[in-house]
Parts: structure tokens; sequence; C-alpha cells
């Protein structure tokens, strides 16, 4: 239940809690929030877990367990508390008065990843976006960028409005013009697109689970250095490269997306949602799964239920099973390239590492096959220029 106590008190530690409702995606080791937690730069210290027919109204585990969470903290010194279901407002509010402590949710976790990795104009508005939202339901005062109003003559709050007023204003406006700077990328992004169609570009996108080695995949195809690590929520922003498939004669556009995770905050899917429509918009969806996870079922209807969310759940789709050097012999396949029922429907299945290149031959005959079955009109601009070279590492890694 516990782990070894942290001797070091300036170390930003947590305590994981989870409380089991009878869902069968529980995470009974909070494996996945630990992984979160360790993104945002906090160290598990402890976890708890509990069984309950229902959340507790005023402090969603219980008073008797709030009060076992709060010895615990004490004794292992943890500097904040965290909850890997959401919180309603009232909740928070109660269980950080009962625990003396900051207490936030998976929602504000994977809020603080995101806003700490988004690295384009796009992505830091998009994650600003999700984040008022978030706390606009909140009024908690943990916006310290927001400049207070205070009543008075010549000021916009007036004398003897309230406090919460003023927050709720002030939010809601900084929400007004969030959106119309997002509007605005929303549209340059929406050009780029009609561009892409104008040329009959054959696009695909990547799209899976967190962590699955989506990145990873990305870059061995395309002779690219996008930033990809072994951690969750690694790279936010979408990126766009040219794919040269000899097989096919050709060159594709490729999409790396942000990776998807079990209850993905809506407002994320919501302000995400001009990034996601590269899915979408993609004449052949990539589904990456880490073949090594054994959760990996449960990783793959995650996806699934993002991709129905957008729209892009009638895509044509192939699955791309990764980190096949992570298998053990008596888990590696019998034959790469094969054909699993997803949904009722059969879809074809490769076997690849993106890390040793096994299997990757196989992807790209495919990709060249889906290439000319869907899209023949369009050969490669590049094999009929002069001075082309396919080896050229330049024709795999420019931006489209």
């Amino acid at each position: 239940m516990t782990d070894n106590p942290v001797a070091d008190a300036a170390t930003a530690s947590a305590i994981l809690v989870g409380v089991d409702f009878g869902l069968p995606h529980f995470d009974t080791e909070l494996e996945e929030l630990g992984l979160l937690a360790q993104t945002a730069g906090l160290q598990p210290v402890a976890r708890v877990t509990c069984k309950r027919k229902a959340p507790d109204a005023a402090l969603f585990v219980g008073s008797g367990k709030a009060e076992e969470i709060k010895l615990l903290a004490r004794m292992h010194r943890a500097t904040e508390v965290l909850f890997d279901q959401a919180l309603s407002p009232a909740q928070q509010r109660n269980l950080e008065r009962a625990l003396e402590l900051p207490v936030n949710d998976r929602t504000m976790l994977i809020l603080t990843i995101f806003s700490q990795r988004a690295r384009s104009h796009e992505g830091k508005l998009q994650v600003e976006l999700a984040r008022l939202q978030y706390l606009s339901t909140r009024l908690v005062r943990r916006w310290s960028h927001l400049e207070r109003q205070r009543g008075g003559i010549g000021t916009r709050g007036g004398p003897g409005e309230r406090q919460i007023e003023l927050d709720r204003r002030m939010i809601g406006e900084a929400i007004k013009r969030t959106r119309e700077r997002l509007a605005k990328v929303v549209r340059q992004r929406g050009t780029q697109r009609r561009q892409r169609a104008r040329r009959e570009a054959f696009t695909i996108s990547l799209v899976g689970y967190t962590n699955a080695g989506k990145s990873s995949l990305f870059n061995a195809m395309v002779k690219a250095r996008t930033y990809a690590a072994d951690q969750l929520f690694a790279t936010l922003d979408t990126t766009t490269r040219q794919l040269y498939l000899g097989e096919a004669g050709r060159s594709v556009s490729l999409s790396d997306t942000v990776g998807f995770i079990r209850d993905l905050p809506h407002g994320l899917v919501d302000a995400f949602r001009a990034t996601l429509q590269e899915a979408a918009d993609a004449d052949l969806l990539l589904h990456v799964v880490d073949a090594s996870n054994p959760h990996h079922p449960e990783q793959m209807e995650e996806v699934r239920h993002v991709l129905a969310d957008i729209g892009a759940d009638e895509v044509p789709m192939l699955l791309v099973f990764n980190k096949l050097d992570a298998l053990t012999p008596e888990q590696r396949p019998l034959q790469l390239v094969d054909t699993v029922e997803v949904d009722g429907r059969q879809v074809d299945r490769i076997f690849v590492s993106a890390q040793t290149g096994e299997g990757m031959a196989a992807l790209r005959a495919e990709l060249a096959r889906r290439a000319e079955q869907l899209a023949p009109a369009q050969a490669s601009q590049w094999a009929d220029s002069p001075g082309y070279d396919e080896a050229d590492p330049r024709f795999g890694t420019i931006d489209r």
C-alpha cells in the first residue's frame, strides 16, 4: 500500500489515491497515475486504494479514508495529494481543508503536463484554453498570472463588487481572448490542409496511446528529429513531414499527433480538436500500439473512443504493433503481418520495432500499396526533379 518514506522534505512528493468503483479499467497499482506524476515532476511516495459503491459527496473517499491519507502524508512528508479520478470543485476544496495539503485530480495533472510540454504557439494556446475552462469551474485562486481587479473609481469592477464575480469575469475574458487567438491558428491550419488536398497528397496520421512509440516510429520513417522519450506525452505538437515511398514511386504526407490517454479531459479534446483534425482528415490512420504493454487492449479501446469523438472512427486504419524488440521469445508473433478483428471488422496489423527496424520494410510496403490503391493519380513531385536522390535524407524531412 505504501512505498519507502522520503526523508528529503524539499522533494516535491505526492500521495497517489485511487478509488475502485467496480469499473473494468481500474488501475489497482496506480501505475499510470504514478507515471503521470513523475512526468509532471512529482515523486510518488505512497499509494492508497479503496473500494466504494459511489463517491462520497463531500470528501470523495469518505472521512475515515481521508484521515488515513492525512496521517500517511505526514509520515512521508508529502507535499501534494493526487487522485486518479476527477474531483468536483466542492470535493477538492473539502479535501484540501481536511488534508491540509494541495489536492489535485487526474484532469489537473494532465493539464499541468500539457502546459509543461507544449512548444508551438498553437499548442500553448490549446493548453491555456483547456486550463482556463477547468479553473473557471473552481475559482480557487490557482492562477497567479491573472491581475486582480479591485473595486473603486475608474476600475471595471466598480465599488462593492464581490471578488468571486471579478474572478469569474477575468477568467471569462481570458477564455474569450484565447479562443479568438486560437481561431486564427485554426484557420491557418485549415488553409494548409486545403492546400495539401489541392495537391492530391495522400495523408497519413499516426495515432495511439501515449508512450506507444509514435514519435520514435515517425523518426524512423522520415529520418526526422522529433523529440522522443520513454515517458508520457513526450510530444504534444503535430509534426508533418514528407515520406517518400520508393515502392509506389511517390511521396505521402505523414503527421505525428498528440498521444491519447484514459479519461483524457474533455476540455483538452475540445482544445486540441484543431490539431486532432489532422487525424480526421487523413486518408489513412496508423494506430500505433505498445505491443509490450499488457494493458494494450484497454489502451486501444481508449484511442477508439477519442477517434469517435473527433469524427475519425470511419477513416481507414492500419494497426502497427510497436516495440517488437521488447517482447520475450514466447510473446513474439508467429508472423509479422496478419489481421485482427476490431469492432466487428477485420483490420490489417503489422508488428514492428522502431528501435531495431524490424518489420519496417513490411510497413513501408503496405503504405505504398495503400497509397497506390487509394490515390493512384498522384506521383511524387520529386521523382522527376533534377538531382533527385531517394537516399538523400532531405527528401524525407521537409516540412509540409
